[in-house]
């Protein structure tokens, strides 16, 4: 019978420290680079960036003027807390609760804001 060797016990890197974003208007999150480095759009693949507390701000503006709608038609109700945007700023991804929503459908279209993010 052949056995693996124990895993050594799991310890944080020395040269990690993560980057700690203020997103919102009194959300924090912190997203580590090297998660951050891999998340991209689902649909083009681009990566994403936090959205700046001016972008969000500008975002939830219109949102409840009621005009901005999800990719999949959905009206978004309520405004978020924060969000990811490709950084070709064509897509905006929500955070619920800490967790980015990377979904096709829950994506929002850039290009039906009147003024650009």
């Amino acid at each position: 019978m052949v056995t693996a060797p124990l895993a050594k016990e799991h310890r944080p890197r020395a040269d990690f420290a993560p980057q700690t974003w203020t997103l919102g208007y009194t959300t924090r999150m912190t997203i580590p680079d090297h998660l951050l480095d891999i998340l991209c759009c689902p649909v083009s693949h681009e990566p994403l960036l936090p959205l700046s507390r001016n972008k969000l701000k500008n975002l939830n503006g219109a949102i409840a003027s009621g005009d901005i709608q999800y990719v999949d038609g959905a009206r978004i109700e309520g405004e978020l807390s924060a969000a990811l945007i490709t950084r070709d700023g064509k897509v905006v991804y929500p955070i619920e609760d800490g967790i980015p929503v990377l979904l096709p459908e829950r994506g929002i279209g850039t290009t039906q804001l009147t003024d650009p993010l």
